[in-house]
């Protein structure tokens, strides 16, 4: 017996609009919309349909609204409909539940519990219209101390290699094959424009972006796809990915069906074949692995790069990091348990990890406290949606911070979670080339660096209204910020003061 699993949106088409174009079929992806041959009409599979408001967007009469499905369930706070439906949906299948995108459950969102402590009389604030305000940033391991010449006024100390970012803000690993070729080339443009960096991810650089390669940072996963040396030395960071946010302790897997010749030539696999990531890093069982695999790529690439490390966030992450700086990380990366990703099995996306925040915060204290802050830049990654979100991060202790579903939504993602399906109507998360062409870089890369413009002007505008006129001063600096709806325990571990304190 096949249980009944009832549609999550309905497709409401008004009749009186509807001119029957079927502009609304060859949009969706989906099969939520279909031609009735034998009526002439256009019909709805309520059933197929996601929510991506692709056949809403672009239907000329507006004659479509996408709304929920109204069902009701017997009200029970222990199950609710989703887990009612996740049963069913296995007792079907018997497989693992797949999903993409980043956790959506109501954990607390604690970017949303901190506020800035403006400045006012005694400690007045900056008019950014009419004082310069500094947001660079330089990723990299800085020394203990400097020395210049006391004649010259020359740079004595030999500098670890730096890298210079316009704003704290860079576009998150997102690989070739789960996402298109477009989406790369939109990412890389815009990192370009905007003087930061993208990351390509686990899947290897297409070989149409290495001319991007000084705005371009390069992973170096457990399935070491794409990875060789050219791929390594056109770079301007090189990461090695331990583990990301959306499948903290698993490893990562792109469909076979996804893989197609381009994917599979930048991967250095063969074409359609399942594209799977080991869960540990072979090379790495201890931080002396870790150390010797961080000197190898430095070795690769004559000590001119710096070596990035990526883990996701979990309960002992402040340990982790501060063997990652003592075995020669020059750049640690945080990524929450609100991270994205192509397509992680649901359980684990929804229970594994911690929230960045905390993280952020146990991290910058321990590496303080150990007196080796300096040795390493942190960045952080996993939900962050706005300017606001920035500057708390560089407040908690941040160097600088990744976006990628807040990159893919300013490209036209509606966050519909069908990322693994490769059926992505916005032609993001898809390597089919009938939906590709969706995206055209030109334009993503325009909307992409206005988006990171409209954030710098409101961090300088947050950074005036503090009475600081660099990022700099801000970095660290706890007592910018103010608690509200903490628990004593948790303000204890952001380290913040409470509001009215």
């Amino acid at each position: 017996m096949k249980t009944y699993v009832p549609p999550k949106f309905m497709i409401i088409r008004d009749p009186a609009r509807c001119i029957q174009c079927q502009i609304c079929v060859n949009q969706c992806s989906f099969d939520a919309n279909y031609y009735d041959i034998e009526d002439s009409e256009v019909r709805n599979r309520d059933e197929n349909c996601v929510g991506c408001h692709r056949c809403m967007t672009f239907c000329p009469t507006r004659a479509i609204t996408i709304t929920k499905n109204p069902l009701e369930y017997r009200e029970n706070y222990n199950w609710r409909s989703e887990d009612i439906e996740d049963i069913w949906k296995q007792a079907e299948s018997g497989g693992v539940l797949l999903t993409g995108m980043g956790n959506d459950k109501g954990y607390p969102i604690y970017w949303d519990h901190l506020l800035l402590n403006a400045s006012q009389v005694t400690n007045p604030s900056i008019d950014p219209l009419r004082e310069p305000m500094e947001l660079v940033t330089y990723l990299g391991k800085k020394p203990d101390r400097v020395r210049i010449d006391r004649d010259s006024f020359d740079l004595e100390t030999e500098l670890a290699p730096q890298v210079k970012l316009n704003l704290p803000v860079m576009f998150s690993a997102m690989s070739y094959g789960a996402v298109s070729l477009n989406v790369h080339k939109s990412l890389a443009q815009a990192a370009t424009e905007m003087g930061i960096l993208w990351n390509t991810g686990e899947g290897g650089l297409h070989h149409s972006l290495y001319k991007y390669g000084n705005n371009t940072i390069v992973q170096v996963a457990s399935g070491r796809f794409g990875v060789h040396a050219q791929y390594l030395n056109v770079a301007r960071v090189v990461e090695i990915k331990i583990g990301q946010g959306a499948k903290p302790g698993i490893g990562g897997h792109l469909p076979a069906e996804k893989v197609t010749a381009e994917v599979a030539l930048t991967r250095m696999i063969p074409r359609g074949t399942d594209a799977l990531s080991p869960a540990p890093q072979h090379d790495i069982y201890s931080i002396e692995d870790l150390a010797q695999l961080v000197y190898a790529l430095k070795e690769a690439t004559n000590y001119t790069k710096p070596i990035s490390v990526k883990i996701a966030a979990v309960h002992n992450s402040a340990a982790i990091a501060s063997g990652m700086v003592r075995a020669g990380a020059d750049i640690i990366v945080l990524d929450g348990l609100r991270g994205a990703t192509g397509a992680a099995p649901k359980v684990i996306r929804d229970n594994v990890g911690i929230p960045i925040e905390l993280a952020l915060a146990s991290v910058d204290t321990r590496l303080r406290q150990e007196g080796i802050r300096n040795q390493a830049s942190l960045v952080i990654s996993g939900g962050i949606r706005n300017s606001g979100d920035v500057i708390k991060a560089i407040a908690l202790g941040a160097d600088a911070v990744n976006i990628g579903t807040a990159a893919l939504i300013a490209l036209g993602c509606h966050v519909c979670q069908q990322c693994h399906t490769g059926k992505c109507a916005w032609g993001i998360c898809t390597s089919n080339l009938s939906l590709t062409k969706r995206i055209n870089p030109e334009i993503g890369a325009r909307r992409l660096s206005n988006l990171l413009r409209g954030w710098s002007l409101e961090i300088k505008d947050m950074l005036g209204g503090l009475g600081i006129n660099a990022l700099e001063s801000l970095r660290g600096n706890r007592l910018h910020l103010r608690g509200v709806g903490l628990t004593d325990t948790e303000a204890e571990i952001l380290g913040v003061r409470m509001a009215g304190s």
